[in-house]
């Protein structure tokens, strides 16, 4: 990429929270670490926990939960055991989210792109994404809704493409594999943002498949990738 990508193109805009919207990234990791050791795990449980999500990157928690209960600490997957997982870590990181830093330019970007309608996407929780944003005053900025989990990112961008929420040509920005592949494979142009993610091979991952990289959401070009 030689210059900043050209904005003013796009009918809809997609942004993902984590590392992206919010300064959140290693909110999440704190909240998954401290989630397992609440719930009684080890260090090294709660490590291994940490490390399947970083793994996972932009997945909801709800398989990410699964996983730690039937395969790091080996429990039955209870209904019970599984929303006393869920509950604690939602305790966790609300109070978190509703003090971790929001993107300085995200309020320049708006007014940059006043052609385009935005949408929040993220693999957080929906219901807790929409109690959230009214209350920090950012759900305003997403006209075309906020998305989250459960349901995962390719299928929410399936859906709202089909209904015509999603109008091309598209701009998702991102800042994980699955942002990426999510949509990409779904026809939308893609912009990854660097500064604030915990995608521990971004570099490699990027240059590998010629993905336009910038700081963040002043989105100047990120030097190693000009």
């Amino acid at each position: 990429m030689s210059q900043r990508p050209d904005l003013t193109r796009y009918k809809t805009i997609v942004l993902d929270c984590d590392g992206v919207v919010l300064n959140s990234n290693q909110t999440k990791i704190d909240a998954y670490y401290n989630t397992a050791k609440r719930m009684g795990g080890t260090d090294a449980q709660a490590q291994a926990f940490v490390d399947y999500h970083i793994k996972l990157g932009s997945i909801p928690r709800n398989d990410k939960i699964r996983y730690y209960i039937t395969e790091i600490i080996k429990q039955p997957l209870t209904p019970e055991l599984f929303q006393a997982f869920m509950d604690t870590f939602t305790v966790i990181l609300d109070e978190t989210l509703m003090q971790c830093e929001v993107a300085p330019a995200l309020h320049d970007l708006k007014q940059k792109t006043a052609q385009a309608q935005w949408m929040l996407m993220s693999g957080g929780d929906q219901e807790e994404l929409r109690s959230i944003f009214p209350r920090r005053g950012l759900d305003t900025l997403f006209e075309l809704g906020i998305y989250g989990g459960p349901t995962k990112k390719n299928e929410h961008l399936a859906q709202l493409i089909a209904d015509g929420s999603i109008q091309f040509p598209a701009l998702f920005i991102g800042d994980s594999r699955f942002d990426h592949q999510a949509s990409t494979g779904a026809g939308l142009d893609f912009i990854f943002v660097a500064d604030w993610t915990d995608m521990p091979d971004w570099k490699a991952y990027c240059k590998e498949h010629q993905v336009v990289v910038c700081h963040h959401l002043e989105l100047q070009p990120y030097e190693a990738f000009v």
